[in-house]
């Protein structure tokens, strides 16, 4: 059986230090897929806060897999705020 990686959960924003630092959630490992692509990204079908658009993920370079929240759907959430957020792995 394969492997089930994507899913619901719930986290809070941060946001990487320094100006025009962007802002991420961390996906928890259980639900972190393989890499698939070059620069540690895998392609997903992402929603936050019922707000869902076409993205990456990346592995990070301390092995946590990240996924960027554009401010356009953040909206007026910032570094602390919970999210709810669901990852789709399409090319899995």
């Amino acid at each position: 059986m394969a492997p089930a990686y994507g899913g619901k959960f719930v986290t809070k924003l941060w946001r990487y230090p320094g100006k025009g630092g962007w802002t991420f959630v961390t996906v928890p490992p259980r639900l972190a897929p393989p890499v698939t692509h070059g620069w540690g990204r895998t392609p997903v079908d992402a929603t936050v806060d019922g707000q869902s658009w076409k993205t990456s993920v990346w592995r990070g370079k301390d092995g946590r897999t990240l996924l960027a929240i554009p401010r356009t759907l953040r909206k007026t959430k910032a570094h602390g705020d919970s999210v709810h957020v669901e990852l789709r792995f399409s090319s899995l």
